[in-house]
């Protein structure tokens, strides 16, 4: 057992014992809620495909080893800040198991060694994969890339909206959260984090563009 936001380590079997431990679960919701599934079509292998998504998908971050990085030596002593994203958010909010969907944005100013972009997507992928809620998540979010980028000055910004919001109790369709983490000069010195936060304003998905 563990948090619902922490990683596990599993074997394959204990997966496969794990998904169809899910799968008798939830038919026992389904038969709580009333849903003949031996006669409704639309639902006889509904507790077979929430398991699979559950365990092999949405949470797949709970149960996979951290995606591999290579990091590049930064050889060029490049020291100025670089900015990546929108960088696709899927994750699940803890509370009601609904889904958060949204971007973030990644800024660092490199340290000895680099990383390729397309790392920056692994890394949030995989730490978005879980339940979770969204200010702790951006916090894994920024531990991981600082830790595999050895870079003291990261910033991070994420925004998304949540389906336990828009599609239960108020259901509000106009809101969403945004969440920040600064590190280093992005934290000490006021004009980097406002050069970050000035050139975030003309990028895609920002700021309502």
């Amino acid at each position: 057992m563990a948090r619902c936001n922490e990683t596990v380590s599993v074997t394959d079997k204990e997966l496969n014992k794990m998904q169809r431990d899910v799968e008798k679960h939830f038919q026992k919701v389904l038969e709580a809620l009333k849903i003949d599934t031996e006669n409704d079509h639309n639902t006889q292998e509904t507790a077979k495909r929430v398991a699979k998504m559950m365990v092999r998908e949405i949470f797949a971050g709970r149960y996979e080893p951290k995606p591999d990085i290579t990091a590049f030596p930064n050889i060029n002593d490049y020291d100025e800040l670089y900015i990546t994203g929108p960088i696709r958010i899927r994750s699940t909010c803890a509370h009601h198991f609904q889904p958060i969907v949204g971007n973030a944005w990644v800024g660092i100013k490199p340290a000895k060694n680099v990383i390729g972009l397309s790392k920056f997507n692994r890394l949030v992928d995989w730490i978005a994969s879980r339940p979770q809620i969204q200010e702790e998540m951006t916090v894994q979010i920024a531990d991981v890339i600082q830790e595999e980028t050895g870079a003291e000055s990261i910033a991070l910004i994420v925004k998304a909206e949540h389906m336990c919001l828009t599609h239960r109790g108020v259901k509000e369709h106009e809101s969403d959260m945004t969440t920040s983490v600064m590190r280093g000069d992005f934290r000490e010195f006021p004009h980097i984090k406002q050069e970050f936060l000035s050139l975030l304003n003309g990028m895609k998905g920002f700021g309502g563009s």
